[in-house]
């Protein structure tokens, strides 16, 4: 039997046959139908090989969220190219350390990063250097420099398009480099098989349907802004609404406007979209399928969303898992609330111990969380070191998560296993003490670190933000969250901030987190109030 071509660009040029009027993408107020799209990919494609790119070269793009992103990957699968997002949030240091690791042949910048990019040209291993200049919702190009070629003049001198190259499970789409909330990021290779598998683990368990609308508003450069829904929905008929990023105000508008089927973001922006005036009168009866990953989620947003007829719907996974391995039907969504769901149907899940290894079968014993099957990565670019500590003989990929199982094998995921705090002998771990400490009614976010102590080894500190014009002690922190936790499990400290730092992808930035601490804590101590 012949190996089934799985390419997304194939996908695209179907649809423009046998659909050519639909509408592809929505993006900021522009309408582009299925024909277009097709068209612009297969010239942008065409360009792309007259200046010399080729099957496994690698195409990296910085910039926003933008039709110009979706025209680039696709025309990389045309080419059976690798597509390289990069997050467009990093320092030049940062984006210098992913364009030098994969080896990139050709960048496409927006004008607005056109800047970062320059300066570091000279140390990349880059050949060509494309500027957006087809979108007016980007920043106009002024007068750039002869090394970048204008994505206009792409388009109208790539010749005649030839076919678009087969893509199987094994050929490699994509390289996603982790977010880096600690060290260097590591290039996660996401193969087409990867890529395919989610969305046919999504499609069996999750209410898409062919013609759906999607809204985009997560950064796309992050495996749930482009695999959990979007880049399925764009495939498999429906209409992607894009935003190059994420205004509540707006989101609200065009989840009722547009009639929103699905729709995929972190925590801390379906909490921002709940504060927007209006929220609870609008009618979101479209909203079939909010899935909500990233982070961990507090059940209070659960109980809120369902309160106003949402069925918010958990999931979890990693870039690594391209992003789903669980995944909670709507139809649990309160009887599991805080539970990350069970194992997607094409996905195997076990637990171990962090110290033996040996995999735990009981209930609601704690464990590292571990992944097989076809959905994900077969490891990090160029490096069989990290890969090599990742997998293990049986080919499970040990996630650094921990989670517990319950009786009906339903998983809770509890936290990062590095992130963990031992104090005095007992392990603590921060997503518990966070999780209840969202429930007070004057917290609006929190995160929990932990600090050296003379006594215990560690110690927890609380970083909260609150309601406007509330403040909250020590003392009434540890009697709150005393009444749901063990002794060893409370604050021993509070810092109040204004906002906690997160990174594009909206997850917690520790290390931003502990250096905001370090600099709280100085000024109390400056002030003599420590």
């Amino acid at each position: 039997m012949a190996a089934v071509d799985i390419s997304p660009a194939a996908a695209v040029y179907r649809r423009a046959q046998y659909a050519p009027t639909t509408t592809a993408v929505i993006y900021e107020g522009r309408e582009i139908s299925s024909a277009r799209l097709g068209r612009t990919v297969a010239a942008l494609a065409a360009g792309l090989a007259e200046h010399g790119l080729r099957r496994g070269d690698r195409i990296a793009y910085l910039g926003f969220n933008s039709l110009a992103f979706f025209e680039t990957l696709l025309a990389a699968a045309h080419l059976g190219a690798v597509f390289v997002p990069v997050n467009f949030r990093l320092a030049a240091d940062e984006v210098r350390h992913i364009l030098t690791d994969c080896g990139a042949h050709t960048l496409v910048v927006e004008e607005g990063h056109r800047e970062l990019a320059e300066s570091i040209l000279t140390e990349l291993p880059t050949r060509r250097h494309v500027l957006i200049d087809t979108d007016p919702a980007c920043p106009a190009a002024t007068a750039p420099a002869a090394v970048w070629t204008p994505q206009s003049e792409l388009l109208v001198r790539g010749g005649t398009p030839r076919e678009p190259v087969p893509a199987h499970d094994d050929d490699l789409a994509v390289l996603m480099y982790t977010s880096g909330t600690t060290g260097r990021p590591k290039g996660v290779t996401l193969t087409h098989g990867n890529l395919w598998w989610n969305a046919t683990n999504v499609d069996s368990v999750v209410d898409t349907r062919p013609y759906d609308v999607n809204l985009a508003v997560a950064p796309l450069f992050h495996i749930g802004g482009l695999n959990a829904l979007t880049l399925r929905a764009l495939l498999r008929g429906g209409t992607v609404v894009l935003r190059r990023g994420f205004d509540p105000a707006q989101c609200l508008e065009d989840l009722v406007h547009h009639r929103v089927n699905s729709l995929f973001a972190v925590p801390a922006m379906f909490a921002a979209l709940a504060r927007v005036p209006g929220f609870a009168d609008a009618d979101l009866s479209a909203l079939r399928a909010p899935i909500v990953a990233g982070a961990p989620v507090p059940p209070q947003l659960i109980r809120d969303y369902a309160a106003q007829g949402i069925l918010l719907q958990q999931a979890w996974g990693l870039t690594e898992t391209s992003p789903f391995a669980t995944y909670l039907p709507a139809a649990l969504t309160e009887e599991k609330t805080g539970s990350a769901g069970a194992p997607m149907p094409y996905t195997e899940i076990c637990l171990t111990h962090p110290g033996t290894g040996a995999k735990i079968h009981e209930a609601e014993t704690r464990g590292e969380i571990c992944v097989r099957g076809p959905n994900v990565t077969p490891g990090y670019w160029n490096n069989p070191e990290a890969t090599g500590a990742a997998f293990d003989d049986a080919g499970w990929f040990h996630t650094g998560d921990i989670a517990h199982r319950d009786k009906d094998g339903f998983y809770y995921i509890v936290d990062r296993l590095k992130d963990m705090i031992i104090s005095g002998g007992e392990n603590v771990y921060p997503a518990e003490v966070e999780r209840v400490l969202i429930e007070h009614p004057d917290v609006v976010e929190a995160a929990v670190i932990g600090v050296p102590d003379p006594k215990w080894g560690e110690t927890v500190l609380a970083v909260l933000t609150c309601e406007p014009g509330t403040t909250l002690t020590v003392e009434e922190v540890r009697d709150f969250t005393g009444r749901h936790l063990a002794r060893y499990k409370l604050p021993t400290r509070v810092v109040l901030v204004e906002h906690l730092p997160r990174n594009a992808s909206g997850k917690l930035a520790k290390v931003q987190l502990r250096r905001l601490v370090e600099a709280e804590v100085e000024v109390e101590q400056n002030s003599g109030t420590a």
